[in-house]
């Protein structure tokens, strides 16, 4: 294969995923640029080894690249003792490695193609979270002086959410103090009003969200 080819490949798929891997860095997501670049690189170099080393049939090496970002992807989801998330995170570096392959056996208008809906699809999802559309869910560590305000703590989760679930309660007799361990989930705008208006209570002396 002619050199100018090559760089013409790689080039493209590094732009374009450094584009990507951009945005999802300033949206302070747990996979960045880099990751993007390297799957995406990595994966259009493995294709064209793979075309121009078994013109015949590089599908065997091509499909090792589909599995092996499996595992990949499967190390982007994050774990608690709750819930599993970052599901979105995982797919999109499966694509970007099928995006990688695209460009690196010449298929150009396919992969701009699919490199286009990936596009799409973030920025409706953008717009959806700024319409307040679509269900979030945060872990909240509350933390209370005055065991007497926890009643209200636990009434002041509810109130205008649409699931609540108050997962522990660590109380600390000595002190007067207690910790609230609880998940909420609704819309960004109401989490985020939420959080406001339990920080702002005077009982309230830290709250952590995950």
């Amino acid at each position: 294969m002619e050199l100018s080819i090559v760089l013409i490949r790689l080039v493209l798929t590094f732009a374009l995923s450094y584009l990507f891997g951009l945005d999802r860095q300033r949206s302070h997501k747990p996979i960045g640029f880099g990751t993007f670049i390297f799957v995406g690189i990595g994966s259009c170099g493995l294709a064209i080894a793979a075309v121009d080393i078994y013109p015949e049939n590089p599908l065997l090496l091509l499909s090792a690249i589909v599995t092996g970002i499996g595992f990949l992807g499967a190390g982007a989801l994050i774990k608690t003792t709750d819930k599993i998330f970052g599901f979105t995170t995982a797919a999109s570096i499966w694509v970007f490695a099928i995006f990688g392959l695209v460009i690196g056996i010449g298929e150009y208008v396919l992969g701009l193609l699919l490199y286009s809906l990936v596009w799409v699809v973030i920025l409706v999802d953008r717009h959806l979270e700024t319409r307040g559309m679509g269900s979030y869910r945060k872990r909240l560590h509350i933390s209370i002086q005055g065991t007497a305000f926890i009643k209200e703590a636990e009434k002041l989760l509810g109130n205008g959410m649409k699931h609540h679930h108050l997962l522990s309660i660590d109380i600390d007799k000595k002190n007067d103090a207690a910790v609230l361990f609880a998940l909420v989930e609704g819309s960004k705008q109401e989490l985020n009003a939420k959080i406001r208006k339990i920080y702002h209570r005077k009982w309230c002396t830290a709250i952590k969200v995950e």
